[in-house]
């Protein structure tokens, strides 16, 4: 087993997965580079360096998570740190100019059932998926932890309250899978809390990304440093939590 920590990130060749692998790479980390696109995976890590390895895992197929798995337990014997940034905000390309119009799109009485089934299989199935192929690695590694990015979006609390200014842009689609990815956040780290593994999820903000057609207020670098906080917190840290960089801890 190499000396050197491992963080895997999944979504980390473009947006707030990069900042967060470029952050783990400069604070010590091999920081395994997770991509759809081999090609894009690859140009990501020659821009963050020799201590980024890009490896082809697209969360919705089986067999590349499974091919992931297997390359982290062969070549690196260990995983201490799992980053599950990888979402959608749709499926369709229908060139939304503004998260109000892409609420709009996903009410509950409008919402297309395909969109919301291809968003969920992204942001939610596919951090189970992932979850469960690395699982094994994670607990063969010492003070290993899990991040999952979710989004202030998905806070049933949050979004309950009148007052709330988001309110009118919580839909079936993006928000909810966020709100469904939080409760696989406190499962998992329930799950895991015996064995030592903190499992916290993190909200980046509004940021200006792909994701949100770069009309966020925050930039990446501000999105990732909560991620890369909670990454570094190590067993010290807590479990079970819903944090960002600014407001703390968020309510379920």
């Amino acid at each position: 087993m190499q000396d050197k920590l491992v963080a895997l990130v999944t979504g980390a060749n473009q947006g707030i997965g990069f900042e967060i692998a470029k952050m783990l790479v400069n604070n010590g980390f091999t920081v395994l580079v997770g991509s759809r696109s081999t090609e894009r995976g690859e140009a990501a890590a020659v821009k963050l360096g020799p201590s980024a390895v890009a490896i082809q895992l697209d969360v919705t197929d089986h067999w590349s998570i499974a091919a992931a798995a297997e390359r982290v337990r062969v070549n690196y014997r260990r995983l201490d740190v799992l980053v599950q940034n990888a979402a959608i905000a749709t499926a369709t390309h229908g060139g939304f100019e503004s998260g109000e119009e892409l609420a709009k799109a996903s009410r509950p009485s409008v919402a297309s059932l395909d969109d919301v089934r291809a968003v969920w299989e992204t942001n939610v199935f596919g951090v189970l998926a992932v979850y469960q192929a690395m699982v094994p690695i994670l607990r063969k590694t010492p003070n290993s932890r899990i991040i999952n990015v979710s989004s202030g979006m998905g806070s049933l609390t949050l979004n309950s309250d009148p007052s709330f200014p988001l309110r009118p842009l919580f839909d079936v689609t993006y928000s909810a899978s966020k709100t469904a990815l939080n409760a696989l956040t406190l499962a998992m780290a329930i799950e895991l809390e015996a064995e030592g593994i903190n499992v916290n999820a993190v909200s980046p903000g509004h940021t200006r990304t792909g994701l949100t057609g770069f009309f966020g207020t925050d930039t990446p670098e501000e999105g990732a440093a909560e991620a890369v906080r909670v990454a570094l917190l190590g067993s010290a840290g807590p479990t079970g939590t819903f944090t960002h960089a600014s407001m703390g801890i968020i309510p379920w």
